[in-house]
């Protein structure tokens, strides 16, 4: 630390270096466009509908919300309806007291058999988490994701696995 009275202060901060990284260059990831499109986000957790919510919007998603299937169920019905319909689902799992994702998509998917949907949990050890295609979704999010691990997702399966 260096101090000058009137002058502020100077820290200088060393970090020790891992030697197995020393001389390596570490992985970029690459980038992903923005994101277009509309987004049906159902989740029982009123901060992950917010917060996640905020973030795709933020990544140039419109989002709308569910709080469980029933809802997520009738707002997609109302968007077809419109000619509007959502571009992708992502659908919790498990909703405590309600429907949860797996029985809201076989609801949806007898709407439109087409839909994309991403199961979203908590819960890895379900099977529905390891063989997601196997229950009619196209792509998983474990919690808790990062805003990369949402983009990527979201993003490959709109493009149907194409980078």
């Amino acid at each position: 630390m260096e101090s000058e009275e009137g002058k502020g202060a100077k820290f200088t901060v060393y970090l020790p270096a891992r030697r197995e990284l020393l001389g390596k260059e570490l992985p970029v990831q690459e980038e992903l466009p923005p994101g277009h499109g509309k987004v049906l986000l159902m989740d029982d957790q009123e901060f992950i509908l917010e917060i996640t919510g905020e973030i795709l919007i933020a990544l140039g998603y419109q989002v709308e919300t569910a709080e469980d299937g029933q809802k997520a169920i009738e707002l997609y019905r109302r968007a077809k309806k419109r000619g509007k319909p959502f571009d992708v689902i992502i659908m919790d799992l498990t909703i405590p007291g309600g429907m949860g994702g797996k029985e809201a998509l076989r609801k949806i998917k007898a709407l439109d058999p087409e839909v994309t949907a991403i199961v979203s949990s908590g819960y890895s050890n379900d099977p529905v988490m390891s063989k997601p295609e196997d229950f009619g979704f196209m792509g998983v999010v474990s919690k808790p994701y990062t805003v990369r691990e949402l983009q990527a997702e979201i993003h490959r399966v709109l493009h149907k696995g194409v980078s």
